[in-house]
């Protein structure tokens, strides 16, 4: 990659041949897609599409283009995922801006809000949702976007989730429809829902360091850590779930592929008598869906 030190001049470059250089450079730092990677940057940071790329091969890059590319090629082979280098990320075909303190929204959580609209029949009913550790917001705003009548609340222990899902929020145009706050899990909550839907951290404490640096170094901890065996959250919440229940009410929680068993005892426990799990396209348990009635 080229210098991108203030105090060196920059040689021209063609645009096709900083393409080759940067797919270079990311397969060199073993990214496991260099050529996708490389032009979904080159296209972000030059404000093109697919097709323009191409047609722009003979481009010869000015000085702030260079730098600014060669920023964003050293940050993707330094293993920053490409959604946290644009800063924002696609979910249930709606573009989610992310932060420090959220957790990057994932195509296999798609899975629960799947889930939950099969379990409603007239979309156009006035539900009342809670969604727990909102994070971006993804799956409370999801939600609403295909539910035009209903209204939600979404909490998180980090304050700045919960900035970022407001402003996410308010792009989406689903404000006052989404309201956010702060708050440990559901301590102090006194409305009842329809649907409860959470991505809680499920991962194990020892297994965090064997991650993807992608994820471990990237993703808030916060939103990892499950504590010792990763049941932490589901410990913390699941108990105090019926009372805020409607009747016919449901409740969908992301859990790790390994997991099922030991969530669903959980809510055994606590009173649920349909506990059903649920796969994501990869065929892993992905979700359980739990009600009382």
């Amino acid at each position: 990659m080229p210098n991108s030190s203030s105090n060196n001049p920059v040689i021209p470059i063609r645009l096709a041949d900083f393409i080759t250089n940067a797919i270079d450079r990311l397969m060199l730092a073993n990214i496991e897609t260099p050529d996708l990677d490389a032009r979904i940057l080159i296209a972000y940071g030059l404000r093109l599409d697919r097709a323009q790329l191409l047609s722009h091969r003979d481009q010869i890059l000015t000085e702030q283009q260079l730098r600014l590319l060669s920023v964003l090629i050293e940050c993707r082979a330094r293993r920053e995922p490409i959604a946290r280098i644009m800063r924002q990320r696609e979910f249930w075909s709606l573009s989610f801006n992310l932060n420090e303190a959220t957790l990057e929204p994932r195509p296999d959580s798609e899975t629960l809000i799947e889930v939950a609209l099969k379990q409603i029949q007239d979309r156009r009913n006035l539900l009342h949702i809670l969604d727990i550790g909102t994070g971006t917001g993804c799956l409370l705003l999801s939600l609403l976007h295909e539910l035009p009548h209903a209204t939600g609340l979404g909490v998180d222990i980090a304050e700045r989730a919960i900035e970022q899902a407001q402003e996410n929020a308010q792009i989406l145009k689903l404000l006052p429809r989404a309201t956010f706050k702060t708050n440990n899990w559901v301590v102090g909550i006194q409305d009842s829902f329809d649907i409860i839907i959470s991505n809680p951290p499920y991962i194990a404490h020892d297994v965090i360091p064997t991650l993807q640096p992608e994820v471990r170094d990237y993703d808030p901890t916060l939103a990892l850590n499950g504590g010792k065996d990763g049941l932490n959250a589901y410990r913390h919440t699941i108990p105090h779930l019926p009372k805020l229940l409607k009747p016919q009410g449901f409740v969908i929680m992301e859990i790790g592929y390994d997991q099922a068993r030991a969530v669903t005892a959980l809510f055994k426990i606590s009173g649920f008598k349909k506990i059903s799990a649920h796969k994501d396209l990869g065929g892993n348990d992905r979700c359980l869906l739990a009600s009382i009635d």
